[in-house]
């Protein structure tokens, strides 16, 4: 009988169903969504073109920026479609593509945040010894790491979500296939999934975590050794842009799981949600460009070079 009754699309309620509210919240996510892909792609091209960021907080940093663009990409563009077309509809397979790359993505974005923070406990806390600590072969093998884990962490809860029946209804209750609103369909029993979430979750989370926090208490003690403001500020200077990274990042998501259940509501679960899959994607760039001397050399740089070839062609 389950068989007969399972759902081949689903409906994404979406954002709003107020007619006025489509075009308005088109242009903003278009808008959004616009800054996402100048700023990640540019930031990329930038750390590929300019020698003088091939180190290797900028190798970690355009891989976040590829992160970043990949589960923007994986969610923005399908509720830009329905803003636009009305159309809510996504089938099946769609469905679960969507939710795999986004998983993957935002998870890998968690261990590269971890790497980067280690990254930097080498280059405060061992500066003499930086360059043979992070070498092309280390910063390689972490970056595959992080993405080995990304990808495998999606396959388990890819499997995990969609070996369940889903015959209840097609109505996902979000902008996006997200795991809680799809097993609130489900007529499978959910408890050992919800388990299976809960334990890989916060597994993955509080490795990611207790990393990022050790190096900074390394980083910190560092930085209290320091005799000299002007060592102390720039040791600061040069975590700061991650710290930032890091703050938004994980503040949205312990504001998003970690609050009481009885305090949840659609409505505020929705408006997080928009937070970490559209509006992180486009801040990290803009925090790593606004407060980073390097990178704004290197874009005046790259500017100049347009300019000059632009005016060369005229």
């Amino acid at each position: 009988m389950e068989n007969a009754t399972e759902v081949t699309e689903f409906v994404l309620v979406g954002l709003s169903d107020d007619p006025e509210l489509q075009i308005p919240l088109f242009i903003i996510f278009s808008l959004i969504y616009l800054i996402t892909l100048v700023g990640n792609l540019g930031m990329i091209a930038l750390i590929l073109l300019d020698s003088r960021l091939h180190t290797p907080m900028y190798f970690f940093l355009s891989h976040l920026s590829l992160v970043d663009f990949g589960y923007s990409s994986a969610v923005t563009p399908k509720v830009m479609a329905g803003f636009l077309t009305g159309d809510k509809i996504v089938s099946y397979n769609a469905c679960v593509t969507q939710f795999f790359f986004f998983v993957a993505f935002i998870t890998v974005e968690s261990f590269l945040l971890a790497a980067m923070a280690y990254d930097r406990y080498a280059a405060v806390s061992n500066p003499l010894h930086y360059t043979t600590t992070m070498t092309t072969n280390v910063c390689a093998r972490l970056v595959i790491g992080c993405y080995f884990c990304g990808f495998l962490n999606a396959s388990i809860h890819t499997g995990n979500i969609f070996r369940l029946s889903f015959c209840r209804s097609s109505v996902v209750h979000h902008f996006f296939c997200d795991a809680p609103p799809l097993l609130a369909l489900s007529c499978s029993d959910n408890h050992i999934s919800e388990m299976v979430i809960v334990f890989v979750v916060g597994f993955n989370a509080l490795f990611a975590i207790l990393v990022i926090l050790i190096s900074y208490l390394f980083i910190f003690a560092t930085i209290l050794k320091m005799c000299s403001s002007e060592g102390r500020q720039k040791a600061f200077s040069t975590c700061a842009s991650h710290l930032t990274a890091v703050s938004i990042f994980y503040g949205t998501v312990i504001f998003m799981y970690m609050q009481p259940s009885s305090s949840h509501s659609i409505d505020t679960d929705k408006a997080a949600s928009v937070f970490y899959t559209m509006v992180i994607p486009m801040l990290n760039p803009l925090v790593y460009s606004l407060r980073n001397k390097e990178v704004k050399s290197a874009f005046k740089k790259a500017a100049g070079k347009a300019k000059t070839s632009i005016g060369f062609v005229f």
